[in-house]
């Protein structure tokens, strides 16, 4: 009796040992080291997936951000185009092409009614005065605020040379001037401008005090023959001319002088440049 409540009590604790000790060994045992595994697993499933997208999100990003800097790159050239393009429309191309408006109403002026009309003359001269003085501004304002532009450097001494080359070959067919006169200031400045352009690739010929003296006698003294001046007056021209067409020789020739020591200096440079690469 007493044995068979024990394995009866045995039997019970047994059965509740039994699952219990099973559920217990399930779980220190079987059950514990599934779920961590597939935890272990799981974690390892996340951090291989995690290397690769991290792998692909940097690259991704990288070319992102290769592409947004072409992107930015590309877009400050054409921002910079732009702004270079509207530069044209400054206040010292406007003046500039003021004067190349001029031209032809000067010449209208001038010959208006044969040319001799004291009155048709003196507005010839508002126009070339005009004309002079914007020349005078526009180069001031475009250094200054840095104005300068590929346009006003081509259009700048033509329009120079256009106002001063009407007015003396306006002058010379009214025989208010001689040709010779004519010749040698056109051909001088023709001639600068041209040496100008076949050395500018050893450098840039700074204008000179003198060229600025001969600019402005220039303009004085056609500015005199253009008004129907009399007595002293006209006397006067013609030394006020005189003293423009020396200037102009004597700064010819030394543009000259400039030009031909540039070409030398540019020429040695390339030469020892070039040895230098060789070397």
């Amino acid at each position: 009796m007493t044995g068979v409540p024990a394995s009866a009590a045995g039997g019970p604790s047994a059965a509740k040992g039994g699952p219990a000790g099973g559920v217990t060994g399930a779980a220190s045992g079987v059950a514990p080291s599934a779920p961590s595994d597939a935890v272990s697993g799981t974690a390892a499933e996340v951090r291989a997936s995690a290397v690769p997208t991290a792998g692909v999100v940097p690259g991704a990003a990288s070319g992102a951000g290769v592409d947004s800097g072409s992107k930015t790159a590309r877009g400050g050239k054409i921002a910079a185009a732009a702004v270079n393009q509207a530069s044209v429309w400054n206040v010292a191309n406007l003046l500039t092409m003021l004067r190349l408006v001029l031209v032809p109403g000067f010449v209208a002026l001038m010959l208006a009614d044969g040319g001799y009309d004291p009155a048709w003359r003196s507005f010839a001269w508002a126009a070339f005065a005009v004309a002079m003085i914007t020349d005078l501004f526009d180069g001031h304002l475009a250094r200054a605020y840095n104005l300068v532009t590929d346009f006003g450097k081509i259009a700048d001494p033509i329009a120079d040379k256009a106002i001063m080359g009407a007015a003396l070959i306006c002058l010379s067919g009214l025989g208010d001037l001689p040709w010779w006169v004519t010749i040698v200031i056109l051909g001088r400045e023709l001639g600068i401008t041209l040496l100008r352009f076949l050395v500018i690739r050893y450098g840039v010929i700074p204008a000179s005090r003198g060229g600025k003296l001969k600019t402005l006698s220039q303009g004085i003294a056609v500015g005199m023959y253009i008004l129907a001046l009399t007595g002293w007056l006209a006397t006067a021209r013609f030394w006020v001319m005189a003293v423009a067409v020396v200037l102009t020789v004597v700064t010819g020739l030394d543009y000259v002088r400039q030009a031909i020591v540039l070409r030398r200096q540019g020429i040695a440079e390339r030469k020892a440049a070039l040895e230098e690469t060789e070397a």
